[in-house]
C-alpha cells in the first residue's frame, strides 16, 4: 500500500510516494536522471518496503507529477535541494525514526554530497551512480558520431541561450543509438526501457531532457566529497558500466569512509536486470544494518561480491 503525499522545496511542491512501514527505517528515493519515480523507484520500493521499511520516492521539481517551469529542466542545485527537502519530510513521517538515501546514475552522484551534509540520515546507497562526469562525459563520447555530438553541443548552446530570453526548452532524448542526438548512446544506455519500463506501464513518462541541462551535468563531479562522508555508505558498482564507469565509482568508495562496496556483474542497469536479487538482497541487509530498530552487530567496511 502506498500514497499519494507532498512536500514544499524552493516554493515548489513536489510529488512523491509514500509507502507507510513497521521497522522505523525510511528510504528516500529518486530515479536517475530525468526518471520519474515510478520507473526509477517502485522495484527497488516495493522490496523494502515488504521487508518493513517506510519509503518516500519523489519526482525532483519540473519532473514527473512535481510542479514547477520549465518543464524538463534538471538544475542540479535545485534538485540537491529537493533531495535535502525530502529528507526532511521523511523524518516527519509517522512511526519514522531513521533515514536512508538512495539513487542510481546521477543521482547516484548527489548521495555523496548528501551523505558529506550534515542531514541527520543514517545510511546511503549510491547504485551504479556518475561519480565523476568529466570522464564518464569523455567515455560517452566514444560512442557518438561526430555529427550528432556536434548537434547536441549545439542544440544545448541554443537552448541555454534561449533560456536567457524565457523559451520553451529545446529537449533531447536521455538514451539513443549512436548518430542521434540523446544524453547517452552507450550500449548499456540502449537498455532503458527493457530495465525500467519492460511492460510499458509508465506510459507518463517522458523520455527527454532540456538540452541546458547537459553541460551542468557533464560537469559535476560529487567524487571530491567522497572523504567527507559523514555516514556509512553502499556503493553498487556494475562491473561492465558504460554510462557510469566502475573505475571512478570504486576509486570514491576507497575515498570513502565507513564504505561498502557491491560489485555485479553487468552494464549500467544491471541492478534491474540479471543482478537484481543480488543487489536487493545486500542493499536490504545493509539497511537492516544501519535503519531497522534491530540494530545489527557493528561489521568492518567490506568488500562484497
Amino acid at each position: 500500500m502506498r500514497e499519494k503525499v507532498s512536500f514544499i522545496s524552493g516554493g515548489v511542491a513536489c510529488a512523491a510516494w509514500h509507502y507507510p512501514g513497521t521497522n522505523g527505517g525510511c528510504v528516500v528515493m529518486t530515479g536517475g536522471f530525468a526518471v520519474t519515480k515510478e520507473p526509477g523507484t517502485d522495484r527497488f520500493a516495493e522490496r523494502f518496503n515488504a521487508a518493513g521499511f517506510s519509503v518516500l520516492a519523489f519526482d525532483h521539481r519540473n519532473f514527473g507529477e512535481s510542479a514547477g517551469e520549465p518543464r524538463q529542466v534538471a538544475r542540479i542545485p535545485d534538485q540537491l535541494d529537493d533531495w535535502r527537502a525530502a529528507i526532511s519530510c521523511a523524518a516527519t513521517l509517522p512511526g519514522v525514526e531513521r533515514v536512508a538515501i538512495w539513487a542510481f546514475s546521477l543521482p547516484g552522484g548527489y548521495i555523496l554530497q548528501l551523505a558529506s551534509e550534515d542531514l541527520g540520515i543514517s545510511a546511503a546507497i549510491a547504485q551504479s551512480a556518475n561519480v565523476d562526469g568529466p570522464t564518464v562525459t569523455r567515455n560517452a563520447s566514444r560512442y557518438q558520431t561526430p555529427a550528432a555530438a556536434l548537434r547536441l553541443v549545439g542544440r544545448a548552446l541554443l537552448d541555454n541561450l534561449g533560456a536567457l530570453f524565457g523559451r520553451k526548452p529545446r529537449l533531447v532524448a536521455l538514451a539513443g543509438p549512436p548518430g542521434t542526438v540523446a544524453l547517452l548512446n552507450t550500449p548499456d544506455a540502449q537498455q532503458t526501457d527493457e530495465a525500467l519500463d519492460p511492460d510499458n506501464r509508465y506510459r507518463d513518462w517522458q523520455q527527454t531532457l532540456a538540452a541546458r541541462s547537459v553541460f551542468p551535468a557533464a560537469f559535476y563531479r560529487p567524487i571530491k566529497y567522497a572523504p567527507s562522508v559523514r555516514y556509512p555508505l553502499l556503493y553498487v558498482v556494475c562491473e561492465d558500466d558504460q554510462s557510469a564507469l566502475a573505475a571512478p565509482t570504486l576509486k570514491a568508495a576507497a575515498q570513502t569512509p565507513n564504505s561498502t562496496v557491491l560489485k555485479v556483474p553487468g552494464g549500467h542497469y544491471a541492478p534491474f536486470l540479471d543482478s537484481h536479487e543480488q543487489t536487493v538482497e545486500a542493499e536490504l541487509t545493509f539497511l537492516r544494518k544501519h535503519l531497522s530498530r534491530q540494530v545489527q552487530p557493528e561489521q568492518p567496511a567490506t568488500e562484497v561480491r
